[in-house]
């Protein structure tokens, strides 16, 4: 059973960055899309970025495009997510996820509702913008 594990949140200035990680155990990284989504108080959960498992496609959500760049490290069985120019708006709860299905609609559509189960979510970590 694939478990995922975020990590790299915290307090950051506007402007400032951070990455974060998705880092399994139980299963390889390597043989799904991982997604990240976000989730701020009040707010309805987002699709911020994908990695397909095919060929390491990435997708990016509008409001991150240019600022977050998404990748993978099968050595360390991990996933990263580099956030720069970050801005109060991306304050929020980041989870990542997986989808281990040939479509991988998680990446292209990213949205929640395809990935492969509720044990394929992360615990969350917390990203705070703030000065």
């Amino acid at each position: 059973q694939l478990h995922l594990v975020e990590s790299g949140g915290g307090l950051v200035q506007p402007g400032g960055s951070l990455r974060l990680s998705c880092h399994a155990s139980g299963g390889t990284l390597h043989s799904y899309a991982i997604g990240w989504f976000r989730q701020a108080p009040g707010k309805e959960r987002e699709g911020v970025s994908c990695i397909s498992s095919t060929d390491d496609s990435t997708f990016y959500s509008d409001s991150v495009k240019g600022r977050f760049t998404i990748s993978r490290d099968n050595a360390k069985n991990a996933v990263y997510l580099q956030m720069n120019a970050l801005q109060s708006e991306d304050t929020a709860v980041y989870y990542c996820a997986a989808d281990g299905t040939s479509v991988q609609a998680m990446c292209v559509y990213l949205d929640a509702s395809f990935v492969s189960g509720d044990d394929y979510w992360g615990q969350g970590t917390q990203v705070t913008v703030s000065s």
